[in-house]
C-alpha cells in the first residue's frame, strides 16, 4: 500500500510539472466537456466564442440570501460539492477551502462556492451552523442549498464535477466528488483539482494568481 501511495504521488507531481510548463507558455486551458480534456483556445478563433460556460443558477446561502450568477459577476471563483454530515472526504475539502479563504481573504476578485448535495437535510439553519463551526466568512464563501435536481444538473452538466455520472449516466446516483473547479470571470472552467491533496491546492493557488494576471491584460 505504501508503494502504491508513493506511485500516486509521483504521478501527480509529474503531471503537475508537465502541465505547468505548458501553462507558462500558453496560459490556462479551457474545459468544454465532461471528459475534462484541457483545450488551449486563442482569442480570435471561431472556437473561442463557443467555450463552455457555467449556466445560470439560483440557490440560497447560509445567510438565507439568494445566490445567482450575478453574485459572481466579474469574479474568479472556486466551486465544490459537499454535505455537512459527510464523514469521509468533505472535512478535507472544507479544510482546503478554508486555506483558500485565508490566502485570498482580502482579495475581492476571488470568491468560493460550496453546494450541498443533500439539500433536503442541509437547510439554511444547518448551513448557518456549519459555517459558524468552520469559520466561513459569508462575504467570501457561499455555502448553498436549493433544489436537488438543479444542484445535481449543474454539478454534472455545468461544472463536470461528477466522474461517476460520465461513466454510468445514472441521474439518481449520489454525487460524491473531490473536485475543486476553477471558474474565470467569464464563467468558463479553467482548471479541475483534487480538493483533498495539498499539492493540488498549491497548484490551484498558482492558477488563481495566473488568472488574475490574465485579467490585467
Amino acid at each position: 500500500m505504501r508503494v502504491f501511495n508513493r506511485l500516486i504521488i509521483v504521478i501527480v507531481v509529474l503531471t503537475s510539472c508537465k502541465t505547468t510548463t505548458h501553462e507558462k507558455n500558453e496560459g490556462l486551458p479551457y474545459f468544454n466537456s465532461a471528459e475534462l480534456t484541457p483545450e488551449w483556445i486563442s482569442r480570435g478563433v471561431p472556437e473561442y466564442n463557443n467555450i463552455h460556460k457555467i449556466p445560470n443558477f439560483e440557490f440560497i446561502n447560509q445567510e438565507g440570501d439568494k445566490i445567482t450568477q450575478e453574485s459572481y459577476d466579474n469574479k474568479i471563483y472556486v466551486a465544490d460539492f459537499f454535505f455537512t454530515t459527510c464523514p469521509g472526504i468533505c472535512p478535507m475539502l472544507e479544510r482546503n477551502m478554508s486555506k483558500l479563504q485565508d490566502i485570498f481573504g482580502n482579495d475581492d476578485e476571488v470568491l468560493l462556492l460550496s453546494h450541498s448535495v443533500t439539500p433536503l437535510k442541509d437547510s439554511v439553519s444547518v448551513l448557518k451552523e456549519y459555517a459558524k463551526e468552520n469559520g466561513i466568512i459569508s462575504s467570501k464563501w457561499n455555502v448553498v442549498t436549493g433544489n436537488k435536481d438543479h444542484i445535481y444538473d449543474i454539478a454534472r452538466n455545468g461544472y463536470f464535477a461528477d466522474e461517476d455520472f460520465v461513466k454510468t449516466k445514472d441521474a439518481s446516483a449520489f454525487i460524491h466528488t473531490e473536485n475543486f473547479v476553477l471558474v474565470d470571470k467569464e464563467k468558463r472552467i479553467r482548471g479541475v483539482y483534487n480538493g483533498t491533496l495539498a499539492i493540488e491546492i498549491e497548484r490551484l493557488v498558482k492558477h488563481i494568481k495566473m488568472l488574475k494576471r490574465e485579467n490585467n491584460f
